[in-house]
């Protein structure tokens, strides 16, 4: 049996392994499921319909679900309309999409729209094999993935047999006749209602549950679907009841191979944490274990009713014997029992080191089982690493002080980020999460450079190198690396992580240059232990031959997409500029122009400004804040972490851990074709910076303009007096001095929560002195009056577009921006020579104040654009080429 792989994409991949988590599909871009959605679609507004679509992406779904199946719209003609403009929204196409529809037409018109590889929902036997082959021909041709319902002539499938049959049937269809690839092929084998009253019921779910298993093990490649919360109806207006019946379901269901579905976001506890008593009730119903089943759940039902009670401390488990104390508190990540617990076993035990290889790494290897199965989340594990570096540290002086005492290791992992950058949040995520299992760690902390990394792995004999990043330039860095690895003739695994990385660039940049051994992107922390285990044991060649044939794919489908797109002369782009209405009614004069700057700015002020998404997502924890708290599999985890963000918050504003500054900076400025011209406010005729902006270069629908940033400025040549404003600010002046004290404490769990929240504050500290720039220091928006809600959505006029991200991917631009305001003298922020800034948590960027100012995404260049540049800059094309490589194609 080969392994099922389902790969799917969107302007990024999407590959579901056998050892992939659970893949949510976010179906509130279904009109039929999603009342705002369906109101948006009747009335036409398409760009608030972009905004669910946008809100899903952001929050967690993997692959988003679209359907316009409604009887009061033309529902070709909206599904072909909403796919075009998501094929011009970066941030939405991203993801695969799933086009959902009843209707062939629907479709066949869906497919013609989309980017990538998408999944097609559904088509079915219900009309016929002609037909069927027919349709799955066509979505062939258009290389999408299909999901097949349980359906045939004679009628949806209500039983194991019927299922089995349909599925067996249709996937010999597919792959016989129509040469369908396997891993294309996802089932739904239909999820019931249990518990109906009904005893021809009483088996939905373990039929479910069956058909999964038997499908997963005899249809080669296929993948399993569907809608978990179809088997709760019974108990509509019980929460509780029905939390636990979700739970349940989607824990059976995901033993047996259910790889994907769509669950409901409502409140949900951990599976292990479901009240035993009501778990029983549930769990007899769901696998049928008694006749009385359903009568007895309907009774107990009755008896808990309303939200769950606070649970109290409970000190019961410490009545256990030491080894399952230590468990229970590496586990709970529990530190207040751990010396006095690691003292009663170093008593029980020969020599010191056996309390480590034994009770603690027994209980480290439940926390891994947990971890893998999904039953535990990333704050619990690094919460879990804590406990068991107190417990190292208690026993270390016994250890050294012993002839002979040495711990066995699973393997040795070196970790840095790469020489230029600052950012190691989430590499120090994947140091614990391997530390907690079994791995010893050498981090060698950040900025390091290629000579430093070779001679580390080399003196400490590693068995893995792990290489982090976040800003643009790091790619090229691992480049640098990986040709200086090669050269050094280590023959060592290279892991590749970090935000702008990706398997692609890995593929295409990087494997080529380190042919020694394996390089391998690990796409967040909760991968890297299955690599780690692949890449060290038994299973290293198939893995790595895998990898190389996958990569190798890969570099033949970039070639191909890059030989597709088409970018037009940079000529011809900037004939096809924005063109704006720049009338005195459009311009407002700052109230103060020139340099503002704020000194030990108030956090406290900012606070209400801060956007939590992004602060769950740095803990591996997908969903949209508040939502999250709420949230049926993480919910219950994001509170803990929330709850212990707004305690260190706290801290923060009380003991004054952390100093924000502040530099703003209003100019006149006026647009000489893609460049801005910023003059002297004390004398308007002298030009004090000139900032350049790219222009985008995909040939653009008709209507559709190629945008820079100058456009949002009024060009010289109408002689009128235009303004731009800049800005650095920082909230991370002392994080390095606390960070140091948790670190040294092994605590690794209140390093990560600060760093992620000093990150939190600069972002709101941008966003609040953003709003004092409209309403107070600028004053084009005197009367604006947004809640945060609002001003997470951009609801305001302006932009303030960063250096380094879509619109402007150009990092050299923040040299004139810091020399323009002074930065570095007022507010102590630096830029390192790969341009990020220290402290790590600072922003910088522009603002744009032009009501039609928007976000875009630049997209890729060519090479004529580039020399362009380079000339505009008066600077040589071939030493500047690395700052433009992730966006140029020659």
């Amino acid at each position: 049996m080969s392994m099922p792989t389902l790969k799917l994409s969107g302007l990024e991949p999407l590959i579901i392994t056998k050892e992939s988590n659970f893949v949510n599909i976010g179906e509130r871009t279904n009109v039929t499921g999603s009342r705002k959605f369906l109101r948006l679609i009747k009335e036409g507004d398409f760009d608030a319909a972009l905004s669910v679509a946008r809100d899903q992406v952001e929050g967690g779904a993997q692959i988003i679900d679209i359907n316009m199946d409604e009887g009061m719209i033309d529902g070709k003609e909206a599904m072909v309309k909403f796919l075009n403009l998501i094929a011009s929204e970066p941030d939405i196409c991203r993801v695969p999409i799933m086009i959902d529809s009843s209707k062939w037409e629907i479709i066949e018109a869906g497919l013609k729209c989309l980017q990538g590889k998408g999944v097609v929902n559904s088509i079915s036997l219900k009309e016929g094999e002609e037909n069927f082959i027919n349709q799955a021909t066509i979505i062939k041709r258009y290389g999408a993935a299909v999901i097949v319902m349980a359906f045939d002539e004679d009628g949806q499938a209500d039983s194991y047999e019927r299922r089995i049959e349909i599925c067996e049937r249709s996937y010999n269809i597919l792959v016989d006749q129509v040469n369908f690839s396997k891993n294309d092929i996802i089932f739904d084998p239909n999820i019931f209602p249990v518990a109906t009253g009904m005893d021809e019921h009483n088996n939905n779910a373990q039929d479910f549950f069956n058909a999964t298993k038997w499908i997963r093990t005899n249809l080669d490649g296929a993948h399993v679907s569907g809608g978990v919360s179809n088997v709760s109806f019974s108990f509509r207006g019980n929460n509780v009841v029905r939390e636990a019946m979700h739970s349940a379901f989607l824990y059976h269901a995901i033993q047996n191979g259910m790889d994907m579905g769509i669950v409901n976001p409502t409140m949900l506890e951990v599976y292990s944490d479901i009240n035993q008593t009501l778990l029983n009730h549930v769990e007899d119903v769901l696998l049928n274990r008694r006749p009385d089943a359903t009568e007895r759940l309907l009774d107990y039902a009755q008896t808990v009713k309303g939200d769950r009670k606070k649970r109290e401390v409970d000190l019961s488990w410490r009545e256990n014997t030491v080894q399952k104390r230590l468990e229970y508190s590496l586990v709970k990540g529990i530190t207040d029992f751990i010396d006095e617990d690691v003292e009663v076993c170093r008593k029980e035990y020969d020599r010191p080191i056996q309390v480590i290889e034994g009770p603690l790494m027994d209980g480290m290897n439940v926390v891994g089982d947990l971890f893998g199965s999904g039953k535990m989340f990333l704050p619990q594990v690094v919460k879990s690493a804590r406990v068991m570096k107190k417990a190292v540290a208690y026993l270390l002086p016994y250890i050294e002080s012993e002839k002979g005492g040495e711990f066995k290791f699973s393997g040795k992992v070196l970790m840095a980020t790469v020489k230029g950058d600052v950012h190691d949040i989430g590499k120090n995520i994947v140091s614990v999460v391997l530390g907690c299992n079994n791995y010893e760690i050498i981090d060698l902390g950040v900025m390091v450079p290629p000579e430093k990394i070779i001679k580390s792995a080399i003196d400490e004999n590693v068995d893995i190198i792990g290489l982090s990043g976040l800003i643009t330039p790091s790619l090229d860095e691992m480049v640098h690396v990986a040709k200086e690895m090669q050269i050094a003739g280590l023959k060592i695994p290279l892991l590749i992580g970090g935000a702008t990385t990706s398997r692609v660039h890995t593929a295409v940049k990087i494997e080529e240059h380190y042919t020694n051994d394996s390089v391998v992107h690990v796409l967040d922390a909760s991968r890297s232990v299955t690599v780690a285990e692949s890449l060290l044991g038994s299973k290293k060649i198939d893995f790595t031959n895998k990898l190389r044939e996958e990569y190798s794919k890969l570099r033949e489908n970039h070639k191909k997409h890059q030989k597709a797109k088409i970018l037009i002369p940079i000529a011809s782009a900037r004939k096809n500029k924005l063109s704006l209405d720049f009338s005195t009614d459009e311009i407002k004069k700052p109230k103060k122009l020139g340099i503002t700057s704020y000194i030990d700015f108030p956090l406290k002020k900012i606070v209400d400004y801060i956007d939590w998404t992004p602060f769950f997502q740095t803990w591996e924890l997908h969903g949209r804040f508040p939502k999250i708290l709420q949230d049926e599999v993480v919910g219950k985890e994001a509170k803990k972490l929330f709850s212990d963000a707004k305690e260190m918050l706290n801290k923060i504003m009380e003991e004054k851990w952390l100093t924000s500054k502040v530099v703003i900076g209003l100019f006149p400025a006026n647009s000489v074709g893609d460049d801005i011209e910023i003059y002297d406010p004390e004398d308007q005729n002298k030009c004090i910076h000139i900032q350049r902006t790219l222009r985008q270069q995909t040939k653009k629908a008709p209507g559709q303009a190629n945008f820079a940033l100058s456009d949002f400025i009024a060009p010289k040549e109408s002689g009128i007096k235009d303004y731009i404003g800049s800005f650095v600010v920082t909230s991370g002046i002392g994080l390095d001095e606390i960070v140091a004290k948790f670190e040294s404490d092994h605590d690794d769990y209140n390093s990560i929560l600060l760093k992620a929240l000093a990150d939190r504050l600069a972002e709101a500290l941008a966003e609040y002195m953003h709003e004092h720039v409209r309403k107070e220091l600028w004053g084009y928006s005197s009367n604006e009056n947004l809640d945060n809600k609002e001003l997470i959505k951009e609801k305001y006029q302006g932009i303030r577009p960063a250096p380094g991200y879509p619109a402007c991917p150009d990092h050299q631009e923040k040299i004139g921006l810091f020399n323009l305001l002074n930065a570095t003298d007022i507010t102590g922020v630096t830029l390192t020579e790969s341009l990020a800034m220290l402290p790590v948590s600072s922003v910088s960027g522009w603002y744009f104040s032009h009501p039609k100012s928007k976000y875009f995404g630049l997209g890729k260049i060519a090479k004529d654009q580039f020399l362009d540049l380079a000339n505009r800059k008066d600077q040589n094309a071939a030493s500047i080429k690395r700052w433009y490589s992730s966006i140029l194609i020659e």
